[in-house]
């Protein structure tokens, strides 16, 4: 038998990159046990999760006898490891392209993070108008999609990859909060988010 998948995420499942992993695994139509952590009752400081989890924070998939967090390093280590529909562009330069929009979603744009949180996409919530910060994280976010999404392309790289899953989350940060969006990409994000592996996070019970 194959080693066992178990995912550890938020319990709200309102992580960006809780889901990011999520859509990885149902992209590549694996089997795996989903375990909810209450983060605000510190369960990842847990004894049982931060001796497996290096950097106690969720997402972390473990494989067998293989834990790893960090959800760009779990995507990764997925499309290498299992066959299937692939999650990163096949080109090394695009390959290369899709890995740095996730770095850069994940360590820049504070602002829209900050006042456009997670809570606006999964539960409806609505922020005060943007920062001038915030406006120009936006227009920054929105200058690099626009630079790589080609013209009548639903994809950034073609076919799709988790890059696709990743950038339409952080637009619809300000779409689904009423903020104003460019509508090319507005509607690149849309349909990102009927994607049925994206659905299937969307549809879980909050």
């Amino acid at each position: 038998m194959p080693d066992p998948l178990r995912l550890y995420v938020d319990a709200q499942f309102a992580s960006p990159y809780a889901m990011s992993v999520f859509v990885a695994l149902h992209e590549k139509r694996l089997a795996f046990e989903m375990q909810r952590l209450d983060l605000a009752a510190q369960e990842n400081r847990d004894a049982g999760f931060s001796q497996l989890s290096l950097t106690q924070r969720v997402p972390m998939l473990v494989h067998g006898d293989f834990a790893l967090s960090e959800s760009s390093a779990i995507t990764e280590y997925i499309d290498e490891v299992f066959p299937g529909t692939p999650l990163y562009p096949s080109d090394v330069r695009s390959k290369a392209r899709a890995r740095q929009l996730q770095a850069w979603l994940r360590s820049d744009l504070m602002p829209i993070r900050q006042e456009r949180s997670t809570e606006v996409v999964f539960y409806g919530a609505v922020g005060a108008p943007l920062s001038a910060a915030a406006q120009a994280s936006a227009r920054s976010l929105f200058d690099a999609v626009e630079a790589l999404l080609p013209a009548s392309a639903e994809h950034l790289f073609g076919e799709w990859s988790i890059a696709d899953t990743d950038v339409a989350l952080m637009l619809n940060r300000l779409v689904l909060n009423g903020d104003a969006v460019p509508a090319r990409l507005a509607a690149y994000a849309a349909r990102q988010w009927q994607r049925p592996s994206v659905q299937r996070w969307v549809a879980l019970a909050r």
